[in-house]
């Protein structure tokens, strides 16, 4: 039975493995239209029109849901809230909603539960570490892609810092040469493939669905938690609203937008020196005392400075 056991556990891990891949894998563009031509050409049957999906929407987020219905129910409504707030900061990875995020957060616990419990129990390791490590590892498990989700959002949130200067001046440019500015965030949607560009194109079809202008940017504030665009988005509001004339808010912005750029430069650059120091004193310094001091302890040692000292070198020797 141990042999079973064993390429059963090994078959469980490729599965998750490949779970984990299809959830991951990029959706095609063009999905939408290739459906289309299929309604156009012939008409589809409901079971032809199932297996054309992929794979993960046919059985991977099918199970993803299941496991987060079971946890939304012992879970308040405000983590899902909360959760939801956190996919949209990080950018909505691949396009996960809350269900989805909550059910691989279920689903790495329950793998990280069973698989060490399985292979400690072919190994008839104690019942003790058969009860603790599983549990443990099924903890870190359930809190991996919190951790994950932190780094995604620290990353866009960084991403998002160091395009906006430059984005901002591409707006005022384009509001100074007489687009409107709608018009000018569509510009920029269109000029970069970034973070920053992509929320403007989303704003963009916000707006264009009949979304107010004040309520879609403030929704892109939210959604990405930067100081920087929060007080930007602010000003526009501001001047939408009093009448002021945009390409001199978008000038002043972009000003200081630089500047703030500028004073981060200079701050990491300070940070340098204090960032060299510990590599430097535990790795770098010690290195060099062995090199330069090392030789003369040597001589001193059997010099018999210290003492009766060590055995004299052979003749020939290198002292």
């Amino acid at each position: 039975m141990t042999p079973l056991i064993l390429v059963v556990a090994v078959g469980l891990a490729i599965s998750i493995i490949l779970l984990f891949v299809g959830v991951a894998a990029p959706r095609p563009a063009d999905q939408v239209s290739d459906r289309l031509s299929e309604y156009g050409t012939r008409a589809v049957t409901l079971e032809e029109l199932e297996l054309s999906q992929p794979f993960a929407d046919r059985v991977v987020r099918p199970m993803l849901r299941g496991i987060s219905d079971a946890i939304s129910r012992l879970s308040p409504n405000r983590n899902v809230a909360e959760t939801r707030r956190r996919l949209e900061m990080a950018g909505r990875p691949y396009g996960w909603g809350p269900t989805e995020f909550m059910g691989l957060r279920g689903l790495a616990a329950v793998v990280g539960f069973l698989l060490p419990f399985i292979l400690m129990s072919i190994t008839q390791a104690p019942l003790r570490n058969r009860l603790i490590f599983p549990i443990v590892l099924g903890a870190l498990g359930y809190f991996a892609p919190v951790l994950w989700l932190r780094g995604k959002i620290t990353r866009r949130q960084r991403e998002i810092v160091k395009s906006l200067p430059d984005a901002l001046d591409l707006l005022t440019v384009s509001v100074e040469a007489g687009l409107g500015f709608d018009a000018a965030i569509a510009k920029v949607a269109e000029k970069w493939d970034d973070e920053l560009s992509r929320a403007f194109e989303r704003v963009i079809h916000e707006i264009r669905i009949g979304k107010l202008r004040r309520e879609a940017l403030r929704d892109m504030a939210d959604n990405m938690d930067v100081p920087d665009v929060t007080s930007f988005v602010a000003a526009i509001i501001q001047a939408d609203q009093l009448g002021v004339s945009l390409s001199k808010i978008l000038r002043i912005q972009s000003e200081q937008m630089r500047t703030k750029r500028r004073q981060r430069a200079e701050e990491m650059a300070h940070k340098a020196p204090i960032k060299m120091l510990i590599p430097m004193v535990f790795l770098i310094f010690p290195a060099l005392y062995i090199v330069l001091l090392g030789p003369a302890v040597l001589v001193l040692l059997h010099s018999g400075v210290f003492g009766a000292g060590l055995a004299p070198p052979p003749p020939g020797a290198i002292p």
